[in-house]
């Protein structure tokens, strides 16, 4: 297919770029209809909305609030009225609203703070939060804000009015799309490899957005879908092209043609991208067996722009790559192709460097990433789920000051009152259970709602003394459930924003371990057929794990503990919202399994090759860590840039994914990993022959192959007396010795077919041994090279047997 797409490339431009418009204009056309509702079956506050929805069914559009305080005086003053009932008035008359209920009507004398500085209104909207217009919301704030005057204050607060606060769409988007080009123009050194992972994220996100936009009006799917799906589409769109254009760049520079380079890009590392884009939709995936419906839009949206994206990769990148030929390379680094010819394999500079510390020091090096990450890991001892509101929004927010204003003027529970409702209740027991609620320890106001008589319901409202994200309304909550309305004998629901939250965290919590364990195992299965290994994928899980931890510590002390949260522009401290370890781990398991795959199938590689562990860790490392820095730094900026979504779980989301990619490729990934296998040995890859006769087998990422050495037509054909048979293949293995008789080590063998094609290629140990494999008996061409010696190269002919070669090298020339 990859070649196809290479010599079609306009076709394939022409195809993505008419979908991309023409899901455009299909979203346009349809508009949205995303679902905000966070509730839970069989729970009792989801029994209490749905008793609400029964008897105020008209009652459907956001009511959001206008508040005013003033400095002296009282609200009630005849120079403050003056200046609030024409600005209502105003209000009430605009087309979309609803109504508005003032506090200067009889009915509307509950509405002043008892103080009489503090008053507010509510207008109801004529249709919910996201579907008002924002102009409408505009017009509402600057009439309700033309109202000032020294002395008395104004704001607004509600969902409505949250909308218009939020940066323009897409500004996220675009910072982390900038930031990544930076990052891929310093990686690469040319504008054109720079381009090419940036625009396979475009045309992933965009037609994964769209799609999730049409996919609204068929299934329920949260207004934070889309945006989640952009954060973790814009991650894994670049990080795969990255990965891709990687290996065709090294392709070229080792002398093979575009088309040549391009195809075997993706049939290497393309290959590994469909395997770790497989790994993230099922991580993903696992958030189906937490059994919410909120979720479920979640997993649509997530999944279906990964999904595009890895699409993207192996389809318009090989196109894209034919359209650019050899200018993904710099004019530096073609010209010095020109002039030297095909560059060394060799992995050298840092990486290489670092891959060697490793190997020398790998307990000292375990030691202290181990501590850096239980360090980091402490504050999530702490961890506690809920859910944000305005009062975390940044302090010069209208959205902010009108929450705090109500909370001064009102108490702090008056921003989450509780509703305890009830069906055909007596009144006589109605009036029993308010006079017990009021009673109750935590309550500050408690009172019987005026609805319907007809509608057969009872609501209590109930003010607790305390915040809505207050432990203490927590308790309160449980108190009414477990204490006060059981006493009273009649059959009442807690419900309201604040219980059912409280009713998310807590089913988020319980099925929380059955989550976890779904996607390790998940994980697991999947590492263990492709690597073929028990303890692999159990350093990878124990990995995950601890990176879960570190990063959710980090969490808690930005945003629960409020470490450099105002500093950062990022709202006042409070719990973590209930949804987000869920979406949060299943990105960062998927998320994970990608840079193990990576780093693991180069180390599995030259494991299968060598049988020496000490060498796959230390070449595997060194050949994979520069590209999974480079793909982890991307996603940092792309992660980080969404702190500017203006959404706090978006801006939690960003923050947590970058602090949890930061800790998994430079500390994890780079050195506790290989440090671990280092001290582990050939136990990594060790694997019951019962189990290895029954698991199927997976390629993930099949050897690379390269130019053929360039070899004289005369030299000689060289047979060698077989070895002892070995089943199942065929072989050629010895030693690479001087003319002394001295052991060459690090000697590169390479093993090539009549038809110059690589068959197979490793580095002779420590002792000079090497063993070469080959598919089939034949004719081969044996080629060694190493440091000084001069370059070696033999004719040879393998059988159904194992042949025996020794390579002798000498300064001057080839011995024998």
């Amino acid at each position: 297919m990859a070649r196809w797409c290479y010599r079609h490339r306009l076709v394939v431009l022409v195809l993505w770029v008419g979908a991309l418009f023409g899901l455009g204009a299909a979203g346009s056309a349809a508009g949205t209809n995303y679902s905000n509702s966070f509730s839970l079956p069989n729970t009792d506050s989801t029994h209490a909305y749905d008793l609400m929805v029964k008897a105020l069914p008209e009652r459907s559009g956001d009511t959001d609030t206008v508040v005013w305080r003033v400095s002296e005086g009282s609200v009630r003053d005849a120079a403050v009225r003056e200046r609030i009932e024409p600005a209502l008035k105003e209000i009430a008359g605009m087309k979309g609203v609803g109504e508005v209920v003032g506090p200067y009507a009889p009915a509307g004398a509950a509405q002043i703070s008892e103080d009489g500085r503090t008053a507010y209104a509510q207008v109801t909207f004529a249709e919910q939060a996201n579907a008002v217009p924002k102009e409408l919301v505009e017009d509402v704030v600057d009439t309700a804000q033309d109202a000032r005057a020294d002395g008395l204050q104004v704001e607004l607060g509600g969902q409505a009015i949250t909308r218009i606060q939020e940066p323009p769409t897409g500004t996220a988007e675009l910072v982390g799309i900038a930031a990544a080009a930076v990052v891929l123009f310093l990686a690469f050194g040319s504008v054109f490899a720079m381009v090419l992972p940036l625009v396979i994220a475009i045309f992933g996100v965009g037609t994964g957005m769209l799609s999730t936009t049409l996919l609204s009006h068929a299934t329920d799917v949260p207004e934070v879908a889309p945006l989640l799906g952009s954060l973790i589409g814009l991650g894994v769109g670049i990080d795969y092209a990255l990965f891709i254009v990687t290996r065709h760049r090294k392709g070229i520079l080792r002398g093979l043609e575009p088309e040549e380079s391009a195809v075997t890009a993706l049939n290497t590392s393309g290959r590994a991208v469909l395997f770790a884009g497989g790994t993230v939709c099922i991580a993903l995936a696992g958030m189906l067996v937490m059994n919410m419906r909120f979720l479920d839009g979640v997993v649509i949206a997530t999944s279906l722009t990964v999904v595009l994206s890895v699409l993207a990769a192996i389809t318009l990148l090989p196109a894209l790559l034919g359209v650019l030929g050899k200018r993904v390379l710099s004019r530096r680094q073609r010209r010095r192709l020109a002039a030297d010819g095909p560059e060394s394999a060799e992995a050298a500079g840092a990486a290489a460097r670092w891959s060697a510390t490793v190997q020398k020091r790998p307990k000292s090096i375990a030691v202290v990433a181990l501590v850096v990450m239980a360090a980091l890991a402490i504050p999530v001892l702490s961890l506690r789920l809920g859910a944000t509101d305005q009062g975390n929004h940044k302090e010069d927010t209208t959205t902010r000051q009108a929450y705090d204003l109500l909370a001064e003027g009102f108490g702090p529970g008056f921003n989450g009152p509780l509703q305890l409702v009830a069906e055909n209740a007596e009144p006589a027991a109605v009036e029993e259970l308010v006079r017990q609620v009021r009673a109750t320890d935590g309550v500050a106001q408690a009172a019987a709602l005026p609805l319907p008589p007809d509608s057969g319901i009872t609501v209590i409202q109930v003010v607790p003394t305390t915040s809505p994200q207050s432990e203490a309304t927590d308790r309160l909550i449980d108190v009414l459930r477990d204490d006060v309305i059981p006493e009273s004998g009649q059959t009442v629901h807690v419900g309201g924003v604040t219980a059912i939250f409280k009713d998310f965290a807590e089913v988020t919590g319980d099925r929380l371990p059955l989550f976890i364990g779904t996607i390790i195992a998940l994980g697991f299965l999947l590492l263990l057929i492709a690597f073929r290994s028990l303890v692999v994928p159990l350093t990878a899980a124990l990995m995950n794990l601890i990176a879960a931890a570190a990063s959710f510590g980090v969490l808690v002390a930005i945003f629960q503990w409020g470490w450099g949260a105002e500093a950062l522009g990022l709202g006042k401290e409070g719990p973590i919202t209930a949804f987000l370890p869920v979406i949060m781990l299943s990105l960062l398991f998927g998320l994970s399994m990608d840079y193990q795959v990576f780093l693991v199938s180069r180390m599995h590689e030259e494991w299968v090759h060598t049988k020496d562990n000490a060498r796959a860790v230390r070449v595997g490392l060194a050949e994979t860590s520069r590209v999974i820095n480079c793909a982890a730094l991307i996603m940092i900026c792309v992660f980080s840039a969404f702190v500017l979504s203006g959404d706090m779980e978006g801006a939690m989301a960003g923050i947590g994914l970058a602090a949890a990619v930061a800790l998994d490729a430079f500390i994890l990934r780079t050195a506790l990993v290989p440090a671990a296998m280092h001290l582990l040995g050939k136990s990594n890859w060790w694997l019951p022959a019962g189990l290895e006769k029954r698991l199927p087998h997976l390629a993930v990422e099949p050897r690379e192959e390269a130019p053929a050495p360039v070899v004289a037509a005369d030299m000689p054909v060289q047979r060698t007396q077989p070895a002892a048979r070995v089943p199942g293949g065929s072989v050629v293995h010895g030693f690479v010795r001087t003319q002394q008789g001295e052991p060459v080590a690090d000697a590169i063998l390479t093993l090539v077919s009549p038809d110059g094609r690589q068959v197979d290629r490793v580095e002779s140990l420590a002792d000079g041994s090497y063993i070469l494999s080959a598919p089939a008996g034949g004719a081969y061409l044996l080629a060694a090279s190493a440091g000084v010696h001069e370059p070696w190269a033999r004719h040879i002919v393998i059988g159904g047997d194992p042949l025996v070669h020794d390579v002798v090298l000498s300064d001057l020339g080839v011995s024998r």
